[in-house]
């Protein structure tokens, strides 16, 4: 795990070193350069893949720091690609507006010209794709929070039941205490009423013979 985890991390670290250069590429060659990045970072997750598996296969010692250390690259390439995702938007964006820009400079209107309209549906369909994949994301997301609160909550359940099993289970010893107890007061009184009856029967009986 050792190996990959830092195999991992050093391919993280020159991604980080690839964005910076995003700006300064000329536009004939950035796509290359962002194809680069997204191939580079679809490896990365690849990779933790394989590193949660064996994150899972620590020694229970071991095993919540190695998870939380794939974590910290999992938050750190996510950052990257975020970081990508934006710089190409604001790059369509940008080419978009100057191929706007160009055609409008370009185009000759006349006064018999009634079509005056720019062609943008390209870009608003970008745009909302942009936005449904964003707003797919922020779903994600809450999806995934609403389902750790479930979780803490049937774990808050779960303690509450096994609380309430375990004072059942002590009154229901504390029950058969008692009912032993009742039990065996029972037979002592029945053994002391008999005892009586029998003394009782003996001394009638030397009244009897010895005072008659």
């Amino acid at each position: 795990m050792e190996s990959l985890y830092h195999q991992t991390n050093k391919h993280i670290q020159e991604v980080q070193s690839l964005m910076g250069n995003l700006e300064r590429t000329e536009r004939q060659s950035v796509h290359l350069l962002e194809n680069e990045l997204q191939a580079r970072i679809d490896q990365i997750f690849n990779h933790l893949e394989r590193l949660e598996i064996l994150a899972s296969k620590e020694p229970p010692n071991r095993r919540q720091n190695a998870k939380l250390r794939v974590d910290q690259l999992k938050y750190d390439v996510q950052h990257l690609r975020t970081a990508l995702q934006n710089f190409q938007h604001r790059r369509y964006t940008r080419e978009a507006q100057e191929r706007e820009r160009e055609e409008l400079m370009s185009r000759t209107f006349t006064t018999n010209d009634a079509d005056t309209s720019i062609p943008i549906d390209d870009t608003l369909q970008l745009n909302s794709n942009l936005h449904n994949a964003h707003q797919g994301m922020d779903d994600l997301l809450g999806s995934g929070s609403n389902i750790l609160n479930g979780l803490r909550d049937q774990r808050s359940t779960l303690k509450g039941t096994h609380k309430k099993m375990l004072d059942l289970a002590n009154m229901l010893g504390l029950s058969n205490t008692v009912m032993r107890l009742i039990e065996r007061r029972a037979t002592q009184d029945k053994l002391i009423m008999v005892g009586g009856m029998l003394l009782t029967c003996v001394v009638m009986f030397l009244v009897v013979r010895y005072l008659a």
